[in-house]
């Protein structure tokens, strides 16, 4: 089991840890209830150093990574961050990722902990003809997620520069007079950033977080807040036998692009499935809980589920066979032995506050 730089403030803070991707992370510090508040009405702060970093480098590298993914990148302008799946030739993700356009020579792709190596062997198999280096770094950085509305009031107070860039943009800076690398990005629906740097200034970043109030929150949090804004996650709404068309991503698939590995396949297809967001006014959707139509026919199942703290209702998203998706819209979920009939929502459960 790998465990990131800040391993024994974990165990300092008393956090609860368990494994997840191959690593010892922290689940939970003072509760979830509790940090999940946190980032949604003030400030809090995950440990994501198990996150896998990319580099592009070289005259090619724009062109490379939009080759690469199924969204434009090669139309973003420099300083942007582009959220894609990366699909093998017949459209199945392989993973999702977020590519950043740091330098007309430079880009960082930032992949799943759990994708890491299938990541990068697919990547690295893909770059003949490509006037680029590529070099796997993930081992050299460790990475913060800090987020919620008091993000730019925190960093401010720890001398950070640039804290008003917009919203799903990335740049490299320095810190303590260390080089880092920010992005206005997160996986919570609030504001905040991600930020990059090596092990020891990562350390003391935390260290100075902790200092000033950032409360700090576990994979648990991490996981209510994202499924509260309907964010998918890699291996629950998206895995290797879907495409992003079944993950409700069809705007992460730009047709008209010259070309994109998995366009023959995705480009004019209709998906097998669809993403519903579903809630309950009482019990608990877990994954693998069936889905039902109205007259108890199994159409599909959960995907992610979980009691959301903001709202106080059962969330969840689910897969639904798209040949079985009802048209009434009305739908149950199988809660243990107790079939349940669950709310439909056109939009997420909670709005959040990103800029």
């Amino acid at each position: 089991m790998s465990r990131t730089s800040l391993y024994e403030e974990h165990v300092a803070l008393k956090a609860k840890l368990a494994p997840f991707a191959g690593f010892e992370m922290p689940i939970q510090y003072s509760g979830v209830k509790a940090e999940v508040q946190a980032v949604r009405d003030n400030v809090g702060v995950f440990d994501v150093s198990h996150m896998g970093e990319f580099f592009v480098e070289g005259r090619d590298a724009i062109s490379f990574v939009d080759y690469l993914i199924t969204n434009d990148f090669q139309g973003a302008s420099i300083g942007k961050a582009v959220y894609s799946p990366l699909c093998r030739d017949n459209g199945t993700a392989i993973d999702d990722l977020i590519a950043y356009k740091l330098e007309e020579e430079k880009v960082l792709i930032c992949v799943n902990a759990a994708n890491i190596e299938k990541d990068w062997n697919w990547i690295d198999s893909k770059k003949s003809g490509f006037d680029i280096e590529l070099t796997n770094r993930s081992d050299e950085f460790s990475l913060l997620a800090i987020q919620g509305p008091k993000t730019e009031d925190s960093l401010a107070k720890l001398g950070f520069k640039n804290t008003d860039a917009e919203y799903y943009s990335a740049f490299e800076s320095t810190w303590n007079d260390q080089p880092v690398i920010l992005a206005r990005t997160g996986y919570t629906g609030e504001d905040g950033f991600e930020i990059f740097g090596s092990h020891e200034t990562i350390k003391t970043l935390w260290k100075q977080m902790m200092d000033i109030g950032v409360t700090p929150c576990g994979l648990a949090s991490r996981d209510v807040l994202r499924l509260e804004v309907c964010y998918p996650l890699y291996g629950h709404e998206l895995n290797d036998e879907l495409t992003p068309l079944d993950a409700a991503l069809k705007w992460t698939v730009k047709e008209k692009k010259e070309k994109f590995i998995g366009k023959d396949s995705l480009v004019g297809a209709t998906s097998q499935k669809r993403l519903v967001k579903l809630s309950l006014d009482k019990g608990i959707p877990r994954e693998g809980y069936p889905v039902l139509d109205s007259n108890d026919k199994e159409i599909g199942i959960v995907t992610s589920g979980t009691m959301s703290v903001t709202t106080g209702k059962g969330i969840c998203l689910a897969l639904i066979d798209r040949e079985n998706f009802p048209e009434n819209k009305e739908f149950k979920i199988q809660v243990r032995k107790n079939i349940i009939n669950a709310n439909y929502h056109t939009k997420a459960f909670v709005s959040g506050g990103h800029k």
